[in-house]
Order: C-alpha cells, then sequence, then structure tokens
C-alpha cells in the first residue's frame, strides 16, 4: 500500500517534498479506507487491472488512508503517518474511524425535480390493489379544500399493465377533488371523472400520436392514459410557481446528498427547470452539482441552447452541454418499440419515431453544435432506430462522434446490436434496479429468446462498450447500496432469484462502483476532475460505512445493510449522518 500512496503524492503539483502540503488545509480526513479508483478500468470480463490494489488470495485493499483537501480541491492523498504534519493548521479534521471514502457518487439519470415534487404527492409506491391505492387518496381528500387537485404517484404501471383499473370506483370515493395518479415510471396516469372534465377529455377526443386512452367496449375513456396521452389531462394540471419549483428542486438535491451522491445528470430539463437551476445556482444554493440534459421535447429552449452553444467549463455547480431524446416508451406498459411483437400482446410492438420521438433534424444540428445528446431507447427496434440515427448522423459529420452521445437504458438489444455501442462509441446509460424490478413480467414481453439481450450489461463490456449506472429515480429506488447489490447480484431486495436473474450478465464489484462514479464522470467529460480520489481533482467524496469493493465482492448481500456516512462537495460536508 505504501507504494501506491507515495505514487498518488507525487502526482500531485502541490505537495511537498515529504509528501505533504506545505500550505495549511481547510479539511483533513484521517483514519479513513480510501478506495481512489486511480488505477486502470477493469478487463471486459470483471477482472481488476494488474495496477489494482487487489490480491486473489486477499481481495481488496485500501489504497490510502488520508486526504487533505484545500479551496474544493484534493491536495493529498496519502499515508495517515504521511498526513501528521497537516493536522494541527488543518481547519477541521475529522476521524472516519474506518469508514469507507470512494470517489463522489453520480447518477448520470434523475429526474430531480420529480423526486421532489413525489414528497408532496399521495405515496402510491409498493401498493398492490385498486383499493388501497385509492384508500390513500381518500385520506389526502380529506385534508385538500374541495375542488383543489389531488396528485399521486408510484403505482406500478408495468406491474399493473394486465389489469388497469378504471375511474368508476375512484370518482365513487373521491367526487370532489381532480385526482391524477401517476404511474411509478411516469408512462401512465389513473384519472377520476372530475380529471376527466377539468381536462376536457371526452370520448371525442383525438388520442395524441404514440399515446393511448383507454377506453371500454362503447368507446368511453376508462381512466387511464398511456405513454404521450398522459400529456392531455397533465396539461391541464396547474403548473408550480417558480418558488415552489425551487423548493421542489432543493428538495430532490438534498436526497441525493443525503444518499452520498455529488453530482446528478438531470434527465430532461425543460425551461422551467432549467431556470431554476440557473437561480439556485446564482444564489450559491445548489447543494451537489447538477450537469443538465435539455428536454429534446421543448423546441424553443433547444433553438436557444443551439444559438447559444454548450457549456465548457467544469468550475461551476451547473453545466448544461447535452440534450435528452426519447425515442419510444417503456416496456412495462408495451410503448417500447419492439422488432416482433410484445410476446404477451399480439399485433402490438410498442410506439417510436413519428408517433413517439424526436425532432431528428434538430437534434442532430444539437449535436453539430457541440452538444452530446442522450435519447431514451427501451425495445429492441427503438435502441436499433436510435444507432441508426447515430450512425447516419455521425456518416455526414464524422466530427460528431466525438460527442460521448448515450443511449439511456438501452434495455432490450439485439445481438446484432449490441457491439455496435463500441463500434459507435455510444455509451449505455442503465439503471441496475431496473432489472431486478422489472423481472416478474418483463420476460412475459419479450419471451425467453429475446430477454437475453435485455438488461445485458456483460455483454456490453464484453463487446467493448463503454457503461454508465444510475437509477431513473423517483421511478426505482436511487439508493446506491440497492444498486450496487442489483448490479452485482441481479437479485432484489427479498435476495430472489436464487443465483440472480440471468446471472451472465452480473458485473463485479468494481464495475459496480465504477458505474455510479469513474463512468458517470466520463459520461459528463468529467474524468479530468472527477470519479477519481487525487490530488488536484474536485474535493467530491462519498463516505461509507462499508467497503464497496470488499463486500460486494465477498458477501454482496450485506450491501443492502450500507448507509452513507458523508457528503462532501467542494471540500464542503453537505451531509453528515447523525447515526
Amino acid at each position: 500500500m505504501t507504494r501506491r500512496i507515495v505514487a498518488l503524492c507525487a502526482a500531485g503539483a502541490l505537495v511537498s517534498a515529504c509528501g505533504a502540503p506545505a500550505d495549511p488545509v481547510d479539511l483533513l480526513l484521517v483514519n479513513a479506507n480510501v478506495h481512489t479508483l486511480a488505477w486502470a478500468d477493469p478487463s471486459a470480463d470483471g477482472t481488476p487491472a494488474p495496477d489494482a490494489p487487489f490480491a486473489t488470495a486477499t481481495g481488496w485493499r485500501a489504497d490510502a488512508e488520508a486526504i487533505g483537501v484545500r479551496d474544493g480541491r484534493i491536495v493529498f492523498v496519502g499515508a495517515r503517518e504521511d498526513a501528521g504534519p497537516l493536522e494541527a493548521g488543518a481547519g477541521e479534521v475529522i476521524d472516519l474511524d474506518g469508514a469507507t471514502v470512494v470517489p463522489g457518487l453520480i447518477d448520470s439519470h434523475v429526474h430531480v425535480a420529480e423526486l421532489g415534487a413525489t414528497l408532496e404527492r399521495v405515496n402510491l409506491v409498493g401498493v398492490e390493489t385498486e383499493a388501497d391505492a385509492i384508500a390513500r387518496v381518500v385520506e389526502r381528500a380529506r385534508q385538500v379544500p374541495k375542488g383543489d387537485w389531488i396528485v399521486g404517484w408510484g403505482w406500478d404501471e408495468g406491474a399493473w399493465a394486465n389489469r388497469y383499473p378504471d375511474m368508476t370506483a375512484l370518482s365513487a370515493q373521491v367526487p370532489d377533488h381532480p385526482v391524477a395518479l401517476r404511474g411509478l415510471h411516469g408512462f401512465a396516469v389513473w384519472c377520476n371523472r372530475l380529471a376527466f372534465e377539468r381536462a376536457g377529455i371526452t370520448a371525442a377526443t383525438t388520442t395524441p400520436a404514440g399515446g393511448e386512452i383507454r377506453k371500454d367496449r362503447r368507446g368511453n375513456p376508462t381512466g387511464i392514459f398511456v405513454n404521450t396521452a398522459r400529456t392531455l389531462v397533465e396539461a391541464a394540471m396547474p403548473e408550480p410557481t417558480p418558488a415552489q419549483l425551487d423548493a421542489r428542486i432543493l428538495r430532490g438535491l438534498d436526497a441525493m446528498a443525503q444518499a452520498g451522491y455529488v453530482s446528478v445528470h438531470e434527465a430532461g430539463a425543460d425551461a422551467a427547470i432549467l431556470e431554476s437551476l440557473q437561480r439556485l445556482e446564482a444564489a450559491n444554493r445548489l447543494p451537489i452539482r447538477v450537469y443538465a440534459m435539455l428536454a429534446a421535447r421543448d423546441e424553443p429552449l433547444l433553438r436557444a441552447w443551439l444559438a447559444r452553444g454548450p457549456d465548457r467549463d467544469h468550475d461551476g455547480m451547473l453545466a448544461t452541454r447535452s440534450v435528452k431524446a426519447f425515442d419510444d416508451g417503456a416496456l412495462g406498459s408495451r410503448g417500447a418499440r419492439l422488432m416482433e411483437d410484445y410476446s404477451d400482446q399480439p399485433g402490438h410492438r410498442g410506439v417510436s419515431g413519428a408517433g413517439y420521438g424526436f425532432d431528428q433534424a434538430l437534434v442532430a444540428d444539437m449535436m453539430k453544435a457541440g452538444f452530446q445528446v442522450g435519447v431514451h431507447a427501451i425495445g429492441d427496434a427503438g435502441n436499433r432506430e436510435t444507432l441508426d440515427f447515430f450512425e447516419q448522423v455521425f456518416a455526414g459529420r464524422p466530427d460528431t462522434r466525438d460527442g460521448r452521445h448515450r443511449i439511456e437504458h438501452a434495455q432490450v438489444l439485439h445481438p446484432d446490436d449490441i457491439p455496435r455501442f463500441a463500434s459507435l462509441g455510444i455509451i449505455a446509460s442503465m439503471e441496475p434496479a431496473h432489472a431486478v424490478e422489472d423481472m416478474p413480467w418483463a420476460e412475459a414481453r419479450v419471451g425467453p429468446e429475446r430477454i437475453t439481450g435485455a438488461y445485458a450489461w456483460r455483454s456490453l463490456r464484453l463487446a467493448g462498450a463503454r457503461l454508465a449506472f444510475n437509477s431513473d429515480m423517483p421511478g426505482s429506488d436511487y439508493g446506491v447500496f440497492y444498486g450496487l447489490h442489483a448490479a452485482i447480484t441481479r437479485r432484489g431486495k427479498d435476495l430472489r432469484p436464487e443465483g440472480g436473474w440471468y446471472p451472465a450478465q452480473v458485473m463485479a464489484a468494481e464495475e459496480a462502483l465504477r458505474g455510479y462514479t469513474a463512468w458517470g464522470a466520463y459520461a459528463a467529460f468529467e474524468e479530468e476532475v472527477a470519479g477519481i480520489v487525487g490530488p488536484g481533482r474536485r474535493a467530491d467524496l462519498t463516505v461509507m460505512s462499508l467497503d464497496p469493493l470488499g463486500v460486494g465482492s465477498t458477501s454482496p448481500d450485506d450491501l443492502l445493510g450500507g448507509h452513507v456516512v458523508m457528503t462532501i462537495v467542494a471540500g464542503r460536508v453537505v451531509f453528515r449522518a447523525t447515526r
């Protein structure tokens, strides 16, 4: 370990000959179990690199014990004894008592305003029946003036897809409030009769392209909107004021800080969200960093940024240099675009392209202007269409190939398309939790053959593709220990199934951790300043109660018992656990 520590110290321009900085530090962390990740990536099969602090007989070991920070940057990484001279003049010394420090966690696909909003809404996560959901809405109705909207969130539109409820019972038990209950992943909304009336929706209402208003045999709406049809009722719901939106975003970011994240990639910021983020940054109120991906559906916003160009610096708390587009819908609600029929719905292949997708000419112009593009693609056809789009743009403008473009989710892939991620340089931005959350019904949607190309992390790595891991919150639990466990075991919180679901796709512990750190930094062009603990880099650090490499390798189920001890952004402690 000493050899590695000396090497890290020598790499910093701000260290003295003895290995410690000549000037006082603002923050000194000591007695830590540090995994710097300052070594090469593991091989495609997950084997640690030759220079990794790993031995077959003994497993992972820490490669540092102390970290010194000045002016928001790391200036010392090394052994505890070498940090001794720094203590006297340090602004603050924190004894971590053996806790593990890793590069600050990055969630590379979030909807932070939605997370903040869920704290205001009726929580339907985990409800299993229509009656249970309605009971929660009835309870909220007792607290809300008649006529005001009641918004809920969290019923699982994938698990409920074969038994969607209607508006009958909901309207009868909550007649005096318009009610809109959003699905867990945002691809369906369940409403009562008054919500339909407020939105002016009748049997004659035209369904938007790429959406569905569920109807009974007589042609009357039943109460469920799927995919793009949900915008019909959402348009009638009151918009938050700027102050309310700021508060929602701050609640969401604070929750992410408490979960150990130092940075998030906001996947689809419209004009209102971006303006809120800009206000918060200007007021120095952002607790963690935000990498904003502009919503491709907000055409005026894209055109304004097309004229301006992407952010290029990495100094602020907010960076805007990416675009988020949609090619298809979700697998659970059968909106994902498939090459062949859904196995559990013959004659149906989902929605994409002109019926659901994005303005390809405008998004291509954004790529030519230097913007990164991330495209939501779930089904095998949706992914192929998206890869074809990127390939066509690259053919006309080879320089756009350097944009580190992404496919968000990359969920179901045809075997022929897996190598294309590497050959085109496309990052597969994926959610380990989706695999274990979708496994009760995913195979029914696509059948036993196509499922082998679903959530195919190992297949992508073996093909040479780059990955980044994230939560897509609030649609999934964003806790990193849950995400790491899902990636390493392919099992749910109930530890099922035995041996993991399609275990050939599991990740090694190091790969899983890199997916939430170094690989997320690369996906945001920040690999020189983030994702590794080293001198000169941002002092963005996550302190954990357990060692994700050691525990993840030897007893991964114990990861579910982990918690975040501390979150540090730019050398400032933004969260400290009290337990």
